[in-house]
């Protein structure tokens, strides 16, 4: 049964932006008495001086648009609005230039009408500087001669200008059944507006669309729409945080404000967004937000189309940092002018995403109170009462207005509840949350009962992710935690987050909850095994909340956010016990990943000093899982099988010393049983571990793995007396793939080996460098692509050791080549990433650990080991990070002799090479 909504009454409207000394954009008067002119002029027709003419036009008034949005540059709706004045002005120059000098008609027939219709966002007089003009030309029947050279002619008038251009040309039946077919033209002729030509064509085309096309397709037009804007979302990353988000077509962006307008119109016939306030789908403060939210994302747009001088929608990290400084943002202690203006983005992002929510509601209301419904929808609408709260229809109610404002507990108890029973928030139920937020004052969070409300969501055993997102939504988390509402929105301006704090924080949340509900254990098995053994299992989702609450503070993060925890657990309901273990964990939250990445974890002296700051089992089980669910909750990818096998061995062997302590096995202890359980591998009963045993150091059967053993002395075995051996494969374990040369150990060999790798595609994330007794050089290295996957098909394979046979016969120029190869983070230059090189002598019992951080380049580590090698120090083993942008590159070393390097002047002169290496990196990708 069709639903008849009546029209929308006229609600308090906020006129469009009047354009200010029109003249100045495009006098449509002197332009077409120039054109004219010219015309006269002529002995024979000449298109040239006529289109610079029109070119000169277009470009002063784009001119005097970016002027104008310079001095007002967040006067995004006047900018969109004097664009769309400037290209409506040169169409009706053009089309009345052509029919009066190109293809003048003295008496013309019924059938030689054309209406020219601005449609889609030109339609609603909203340009950015090179959005595409999108018109129609609309004919009462069959296309004409005349009609088709008119609209011909003044097309090539348009591209002749450099202007994109989408077209249509239909005759009214054309237009009417092909809305009906087709939603993107329904949508577009939606939006459509006389432009020029015959205006009586044009109001038979409007009245033909309302009536033949619109009327009683109502719901399918929301419903279409709606599908449509969720497989948006999904193409987008389906966040409103992501950090490059897409201002047009991502999620909180234009197209979703742009949504709510469309449905708004086509089911009340509103004529501009005001009019929604009458229709009683926003409310006149909603409006107003609308309103601003839009108007912030047009002037983004206008600056993003004018910095590229294209089409550009997606506000990328270079083209951040230069918006910002045009949108006059500056920086503050502890935050840059670039994170300010994008967690003011995301802010507006959020709050289009609270407007959508209640527009739908109220839209599903109206259309509720005019179906019939039968007895098994009422049935299922039936209403119940919890604590005040009223659930019906799967979604939880308030049952007044007021019902906020009399208790504001309850806008904690809402979500509470809303988790517990498995129900959704009702949008009306948000509304006023969002209204009411600010009802929550001091008193409000110091008082135990909203704090063991809220403390008992976080920590619900059925999954608060979404509960959480929707409290974040209402702007309810930032108000009973306002240690919280500091970083709601923020951005973190680097590659390797990706997404806003807040964003990062909830999805860690719900990543803990899905482990602890077993969901996970395929991903995480060591961490979905530990999380029932935690003794104190709230602070694990206090800390987690917790990890990153000081961000944007200045100053450290991790300490900051340790004090904070301090002040606030006790406020939350924790005992003295549960708060100094969150605080611990704060502190303490990057501790395991740097120490698993950045470390060698085959030195024992690694997981010594692993283990004093750790001391127990409770902390080293809580902090392997708040690692992991951060890792997991950084973005799509970020988590793979390497970080996985890093953290567990890390785990083990700490858990191994907090368990035996100093009963430890010793050295040759540990050789003698890792030799026993390579022999079982190899079940040849010991014959190449007593081959090749001897030859090898005892380091190196500490440090590798007994399968990697058991795949080197094989490789032994079929390598002879060849000069050189490559052995590649796919390594599951470790989600890499395993590359080992070996060759005659000589110098300068792990540099050529670390080139050729990253010549052939190949990012190194780890590197264990061995010399036997005799002299070879047993080099292994754990390599994935770019993307973080291993090298798992032949080709690559045979790329790889072609590379490095290339490169170890001098057949390839490295440093050139390596030099030209892109950087697989093509905007990393929108960064400031300053080199650091830092020397650490305590970490480890035998070798000076030396650390790097530098722009991530493809020859970076090539040219890092060299000089490490012309500095006449021995890598004994290279472990590779990216944090995004940077790189993090740590290398144990020591001198020729196999000492540490002490000496002060010895550990100058080497980060003088190293720096001058990472410079010229810079300088050959610039």
């Amino acid at each position: 049964m069709r639903v008849c909504i009546p029209r929308a009454k006229e609600g308090p409207d906020l006129p469009a932006p009047r354009i200010a000394n029109q003249r100045a954009i495009i006098d449509r008067r002197r332009v077409v008495a120039k054109l004219d002119a010219l015309v006269e002029g002529m002995d024979s027709f000449d298109r040239k001086p006529i289109v610079k003419l029109l070119r000169g036009a277009l470009d002063k008034g784009r001119a005097e648009i970016a002027d104008r949005l310079v001095e007002e540059p967040a006067a995004g709706h006047k900018a969109a609005a004097a664009q769309s004045f400037l290209i409506d002005q040169l169409v009706r120059i053009i089309h009345d230039h052509v029919i009066t000098h190109v293809y003048p008609l003295a008496n013309r027939s019924r059938g030689e009408r054309l209406a020219i219709l601005a449609v889609g966002g030109y339609g609603r007089g909203e340009m950015a500087p090179q959005s595409d003009v999108d018109i129609g030309f609309v004919t009462p029947m069959k296309n004409t001669a005349w009609c088709e050279q008119v609209a011909e002619a003044m097309l090539y008038y348009l591209w002749d200008l450099g202007l994109k251009v989408g077209h249509s040309s239909r005759t009214l039946d054309d237009m009417v059944r092909m809305a009906k077919q087709d939603l993107t033209i329904r949508t577009a002729l939606l939006e459509a507006r006389f432009l020029w030509g015959d205006q009586d064509l044009y109001d038979e085309a409007r009245e033909r669309f309302w009536k033949e096309v619109v009327k009683g397709t109502e719901r399918q037009f929301v419903a279409d729409k709606l599908e449509e804007r969720d497989a948006r979302h999904k193409r987008m990353g389906d966040s409103r945080y992501v950090v490059e988000p897409n201002v047009k077509e991502g999620k909180g962006g234009l197209r979703d404000l742009h949504t709510l307008y469309w449905i708004g119109k086509y089911i009340h016939r509103v004529q501009s967004a005001s009019e929604l306030v009458g229709a009683g789908l926003l409310s006149q403060s909603e409006y107003r937000a609308f309103r601003r939210a839009e108007n912030f994302f047009l002037a983004v747009r206008c600056h993003m189309h004018m910095i590229t001088g294209r089409e550009e929608d997606r506000l990328t990290f270079d083209l951040q940092r230069e918006v910002s400084e045009r949108m006059n943002f500056v920086d503050r202690p502890g935050k840059s002018a670039v994170e300010r203006f994008m967690r003011f983005y995301f802010l507006q992002a959020k709050r289009v995403g609270s407007l959508t929510g209640v527009f739908l509601a109220e839209l599903d209301e109206q259309f509720a109170k005019r179906a019939n419904r039968n007895l098994l929808s009422r049935l299922r609408d039936r209403k119940r009462t919890i604590r005040g709260f009223e659930i019906a229809g799967g979604k939880i109610n308030i049952p007044s207005d007021t019902f906020f404002q009399k208790d504001p507990k309850r806008l904690v108890e809402i979500f509470t509840l809303a988790n517990t029973e498995g129900v959704e928030v009702h949008p009306a139920a948000m509304r006023a949350a969002d209204r009411d937020a600010v009802l929550i004052d001091r008193s409000v969070r110091n008082d135990p009962k909203a704090n063991a409300l809220f403390l008992d969501l976080l920590a619900s055993e059925d999954n608060p992710e979404l509960a959480l997102r929707w409290m974040n939504e209402a702007g309810v988390f930032g108000r009973i935690m306002p240690e919280f509402g500091r970083v709601v929105a923020q951005m973190q301006f680097d590659m390797y987050h990706h997404y806003t704090v807040d964003e990062h924080t909830i999805r860690a949340i719900g990543t803990l909850a899905r482990i602890e509900s077993g969901e996970m254990n395929d991903t995480h098995p060591l961490s979905t095994e530990l999380l029932p053994k935690l003794k104190y299992r709230r602070a694990l989702y206090v800390a987690t909340l917790m990890h990153d609450i000081a961000k944007g503070r200045g100053g450290d993060h991790s300490v900051l956010g340790a004090d904070l925890a301090e002040k606030v657990c006790p406020r939350l309901g924790l005992d003295e016990t549960e708060t100094e273990l969150v605080a611990w964990l704060v502190r303490h939250h990057l501790l395991m990943s740097a120490t698993a990445f950045k470390r060698d974890l085959a030195d024992h002296k690694t997981i010594i000093d692993f283990v004093e700051v750790v001391q127990s089992m409770e902390r080293l089980r809580q902090l392997l899982i708040l690692t992991v669910v951060d890792i997991g909750a950084v973005g799509p990818g970020t988590w793979n099988s390497w970080k996985a096998q890093l953290l567990s061995d890390l785990y083990y062997a700490a858990e191994e010393r907090i368990r035996l302590g100093h009963k430890v096995h010793g050295r040759d202890k540990r050789i003698e049983i890792k030799k026993e359980r390579v022999n079982a591998l190899l079940d040849d009963g010991g014959a190449l571990v007593d081959k090749f045993g001897k030859a090898m150091q005892p380091s190196y059967w500490i440090a590798e793995a007994e399968d990697v053993i058991a795949s080197n002395l094989r490789q032994m075995e079929v390598m002879g007396k060849q000069p050189l051996s490559i052995d590649t494969q796919y390594y599951a374990e470790r989600g890499a793939t395993l590359v080992t040369a070996m060759a005659a150990d000589h110098p300068g060999l792990f540099s050529r080996i670390c080139g050729a790798i990253h010549l052939a595609g190949g990012n190194i994330i780890d590197a264990r460098i061995h010399t036997t007794r005799n002299g070879l050089a047993v080099d292994n290295f754990l390599v994935q692509d770019p993307l973080g996957r291993p090298f798992a098909e032949d080709s690559q394979m045979q790329r790889l050791v072609k590379g490095i046979e290339d490169a170890l016969a001098n057949k390839v120029k490295l440093v050139p080549q390596l030099a030209a190869r892109p950087t697989a983070r093509t905007r990393a230059h929108a960064f400031d990433v300053r080199p650091r090189v830092n020397f650490d002598n305590e970490a480890s019992n035998k070798f000076t650990v030396v650390e790097v951080n530098a722009r991530d380049r493809p020859a970076l580590l090539n040219r890092l080991s060299r000089a490490l090698f012309e500095a006449k120090t021995i890598v004994n083993s290279a472990h590779i990070t990216h944090y995004g942008e940077r790189a993090a590159d740590t290398f144990y070393v020591t001198d020729l002799l196999g000492d540490k390097i002490a000496s002060e002047s010895r550990l100058k002169a080497l980060e003088k090479r190293l720096l001058e290496a990472v410079e010229a990196t810079e300088e050959a990708a610039s």
